[in-house]
C-alpha cells in the first residue's frame, strides 16, 4: 500500500512539472476588469505582447468592466486554475469589499497572487483659479471656508473617494465630494472650474498640466517624485497618513498549481526588465514594482484592513 502511495505521488508530481514545463500550449486569456484604454489596459497589453513573444503562446486582453472592476473579477474566480485565466488587477480590488459588502467572490480565498507589475503615485491638482500653491495652503484656505471647497472624483467609494476621505481626516478639513461616473469626468470638470480639486493619476491629467489648466499640489508617495521634483509629498505637508501608490497586478484562481505559478512569476518579472516596459512606464509615470507571490498577498490583505477602516469611519456605502 505504501509503495503505491509513493508511486502515485510520484506521478502526480511529474504531472505537475510536465504541465509547468508544458504551459503554456495554448492562448491565455489576461482580463481587465475596466473598459479598453484605461491604464489596467494599457499594463496588460504591454505585458500580453513580451509575455507573447517569450513563452511562444497568445496573450488575450479580455475587457470586461462593470461595477467598478468586480464584473471581470467574479469572472475570473469561476474559472479554472491552470494558467489559462488570468487577471490585471488593481487597488479596488480591496476597495469594492468595504464599499459593497458581500461579493460574489472571497478577494483572498478565490485567487492566487502573483506578482504586482506597477505602481501609480496619486497626485493632488487644483483648478488655477483656486489661490494654493501648496497642501499648507489648500488646508488653511478649507478650514477659513469649511465645505465650500469641492473635490470631485471618479465615483462613490472609488478610490479617488477614499483618498479625498483620507485628506479630510489627516488635515482635519470639511471638503464637499462629488462624485462623477469615472476619473475622466471627475478632471474635465476640475479642469472646467466645476470642482476645486481631483485626485488622479498623472496620465489622466497630464495634457492639462503641461498647458496650464491643472496644478498638481502633492503626491501621495513617500518621496517626492523625480517628475515633477517641485511638488511636495503629502507627508512634508503634514499630512502623514496620505502615503500610498495604486497598485496593479496580476492573480490567477486559487488552486494554481505551484510550478505553474513559478513559471508565471519568472516569466513576469522578467518581462517588467524589458525595455519597451520600462520606457512607456517611463512616459505614463508609472513606477515599476515587483514581489513575491507572498508579499502581494501580504499587501492585499494589509490594504483590505486600511480601507476597511476608511470606508466604516466615512460612512461610505455604495449607491
Amino acid at each position: 500500500m505504501r509503495s503505491r502511495v509513493a508511486s502515485l505521488a510520484l506521478l502526480a508530481l511529474a504531472a505537475s512539472c510536465a504541465s509547468a514545463q508544458d504551459y503554456p500550449y495554448k492562448p491565455v486569456r489576461l482580463i481587465v476588469p475596466y473598459a479598453a484604454g484605461g491604464s489596467s489596459d494599457i499594463i496588460a497589453r504591454l505585458y500580453g505582447q513580451r509575455l507573447g513573444e517569450t513563452l511562444g503562446q497568445t496573450f488575450v486582453v479580455d475587457n470586461r468592466p462593470g461595477a467598478g472592476g468586480m464584473i471581470g473579477t467574479d469572472i475570473l474566480a469561476k474559472c479554472a486554475p491552470d494558467g489559462y485565466s488570468l487577471i490585471l488587477q488593481d487597488m479596488p480590488h480591496t476597495i469594492n469589499p468595504a464599499v459593497y459588502g458581500k461579493l460574489p467572490y472571497d478577494p483572498v480565498r478565490d485567487f492566487a497572487p502573483i506578482t504586482l507589475v506597477a505602481r501609480a503615485p496619486q497626485w493632488l491638482f487644483v483648478n488655477p483659479a483656486v489661490p494654493a500653491k501648496t497642501v499648507g495652503e489648500l488646508i488653511a484656505l478649507a478650514k477659513a471656508q469649511p465645505a465650500m471647497l469641492k473635490i470631485g472624483s471618479a465615483g462613490n467609494g472609488s478610490g479617488t473617494h477614499l483618498m479625498a476621505e483620507l485628506l479630510m481626516r489627516g488635515a482635519g478639513i470639511n471638503l464637499t465630494h462629488v462624485p462623477y461616473k469615472g476619473a475622466g469626468p471627475a478632471v474635465t470638470a476640475t479642469v472646467a472650474g466645476e470642482m476645486n480639486m481631483v485626485f488622479t493619476s498623472m496620465p489622466a491629467a497630464v495634457q492639462f498640466v503641461q498647458s496650464g489648466r491643472l496644478r498638481p499640489i502633492g503626491v501621495t508617495t513617500a518621496q517626492r517624485h523625480p517628475s515633477h521634483p517641485e511638488v511636495p509629498t503629502f507627508q512634508e505637508s503634514g499630512v502623514p497618513n496620505m502615503v500610498l501608490t495604486h497598485w496593479f497586478g496580476v492573480l490567477a484562481p486559487a488552486g494554481l498549481a505551484q510550478p505553474v505559478l513559478a513559471k508565471l512569476h519568472h516569466e513576469i518579472v522578467e518581462a517588467s526588465k524589458s525595455p519597451l516596459i520600462i520606457e512607456r512606464y517611463r512616459a505614463l509615470i508609472l513606477e515599476p514594482a515587483t514581489t513575491t507571490p507572498a508579499e502581494f498577498q501580504a499587501l492585499i490583505e494589509s490594504d483590505l484592513k486600511r480601507w476597511s477602516r476608511v470606508v466604516k469611519e466615512a460612512h461610505i456605502v455604495a449607491q
